[in-house]
């Protein structure tokens, strides 16, 4: 995403500033934890997370001041638009899905796909690939999320893998492997708030050091990476929701290649998600399947990772210059015309308005409860049972639940670190065991909450249902939290 100086200054601080202010407005209370219930109960109902996050404002604004409550939502909500996290997310995604649609108007992502269907020959090997090249994708979890679905698609759907399985695949290794990696985005904003919260020593200017200290201690991110192999493999079993999606998968009689769900459960036919896939499918079907080359996909995919490690683990800059030299590739190719190749980059920028709604509604709804101080009354209340020995399983209990009820996994690592990190010096803790409970809680807040960005774009890539997806993920995500938190009880 963004480098670390700009993403601290941008997200750490206004976010800090907001909790401050708002904690002179509204006393933390009971009370705060009623906009989440809201957001849940609607998203679960309903199974539409836009909607379920304004209600959840919406019920937020009312609980801070009735009288005043339209005039906050207009400032909030301009508030939010007005951030540049919120601006370089527009593009980035917005970004991504012009390159996409790029990719299979040329043709490349079905070369791509006839060419790994030489290795994936069948449903365990399709899955082992889509879960390899999750790994391979590393730089950014929204990189990882659009494009590992997009690719793996129609071979998961030739062996009857249900959309749902392949999104949980791309989510699972979407932040909890960025997580791990010292080189990814998380690891370069994380570090920079570290260095911000003065956490890391002397000798550690960009806090990476100290991040890659915590990494063995990331239990989270291993356990959802181990427990993805597991299930594929067969070791852990399809259960739930999941083994019903799995079951319409494998008992229709028609693979679903390039159809926008490969199982009808909970499908929802007139929500947001469905308006994405279906302009994708619609770029598919004026899409060259036949003839397109191997190199148009490839070599817009290695600039792409390449740019982005090359400009410091900034996505935007990493899409501008793909787009720089790409655009010349397929114009030298006569593969299209200017004016043919802007109508496609337009259409697929708008497949991706769906995922930006929810991210800019999930950002209004984490803002109003900054303001209900939700984050200050769930550490406030937990704050008299720290320990050395309880401290780091008790942060991620702790901020897995707030992390997964606001779907801003960066925004509580910002907010929570300035109060966690001096509890942790204070009774002595481990302090990578701390920072790796932290990142833990954040990874699986940014998998397992149905309405976070990764989650959405886990969906959007794999074209299955948003809720879909986050109702058959959510066991196996929650049973690895389970294992983390006694593993974090064990460890200190």
């Amino acid at each position: 995403m963004m480098s670390a100086d700009t993403l601290v200054e941008s997200l750490a601080e206004p976010v800090a500033a907001a909790v401050d202010a708002a904690a002179v407005v509204v006393n933390p209370s009971a009370i705060s934890l009623l906009p989440p219930l809201v957001v849940l109960a609607i998203a679960i109902w309903l199974k539409r997370p836009i909607l379920a996050l304004v209600m959840g404002a919406i019920a937020g604004m009312l609980l801070v001041s009735p009288a005043g409550a339209l005039s906050n939502m207009a400032e909030t909500s301009l508030r939010v638009m007005q951030d540049e996290t919120i601006g370089w997310l527009i593009l980035v995604c917005g970004g991504f899905g012009s390159l996409i649609a790029l990719l299979v108007h040329t043709g490349g992502a079905f070369a791509f796909g006839r060419a790994a269907q030489h290795v994936a020959t069948g449903r365990k090997s399709s899955m082992l690939m889509t879960c390899f090249l999750g790994i391979v994708i590393f730089v950014d979890d929204y990189l990882n999320a659009l494009t590992v679905g997009e690719t793996m698609k129609r071979i998961t759907d030739k062996y009857k893998v249900s959309r749902e399985m392949l999104a949980y695949i791309v989510d699972s290794t979407a932040a909890p492997i960025c997580v791990l990696i010292p080189i990814s985005t998380w690891a370069v904003f994380f570090g920079g708030l570290l260095v911000a919260n003065d956490v890391t020593p002397a000798g550690d200017a960009s806090g990476i050091q100290t991040y890659i200290s915590a990494i063995p201690y990331m239990l989270y991110a291993w356990l959802a990476m181990i427990m993805v192999l597991l299930v594929i493999l067969g070791v852990v079993p399809v259960f739930g929701p999941m083994r019903k999606a799995e079951l319409a998968a494998q008992q229709a009689t028609i693979a679903a290649t390039d159809a926008p769900h490969s199982s009808t459960a909970a499908q929802d036919t007139h929500s947001a998600d469905d308006f994405a896939v279906q302009s994708f499918d619609e770029e598919f079907e004026q899409s060259n399947r036949k003839t397109g080359k191997l190199h148009n996909f490839l070599l817009p995919m290695i600039m792409l990772v390449g740019f982005t490690i090359w400009f410091d683990i900034d996505v935007w800059q990493g899409l501008l210059m793909t787009f720089a030299l790409t655009l010349p590739l397929y114009l030298a190719q006569r593969l299209m015309n200017i004016t043919e190749m802007m109508d496609v980059m337009i259409h697929g920028f708008k497949t991706m308005l769906p995922a930006i709604c929810t991210v800019i509604a999930a950002f209004v709804f984490k803002d109003v409860c900054d303001q209900l101080g939700l984050p200050q009354f769930i550490i406030d209340n937990l704050a008299p049972y720290m320990s050395a020995q309880l401290l780091p399983a008790l942060v991620f209990f702790s901020m897995a639940i707030l992390a997964f009820a606001t779907g801003s996994s960066w925004g509580i690592f910002a907010v929570s670190i300035p109060i966690v990190m001096p509890l942790a010096f204070a009774v002595e803790a481990d302090i990578p065991l701390v920072i790796g409970a932290l990142l833990s809680a954040s990874s699986f807040g940014s998998q397992a909450c149905f309405y976070s960005d990764s989650t959405v774009l886990a969906a959007q890539g794999s074209g299955c249902n948003l809720m879909s997806h986050a109702l058959t993920q959510f066991p196996y995500a929650f049973m690895a939290a389970v294992l983390a938190f006694f593993g974090f009880l064990a460890l200190a």
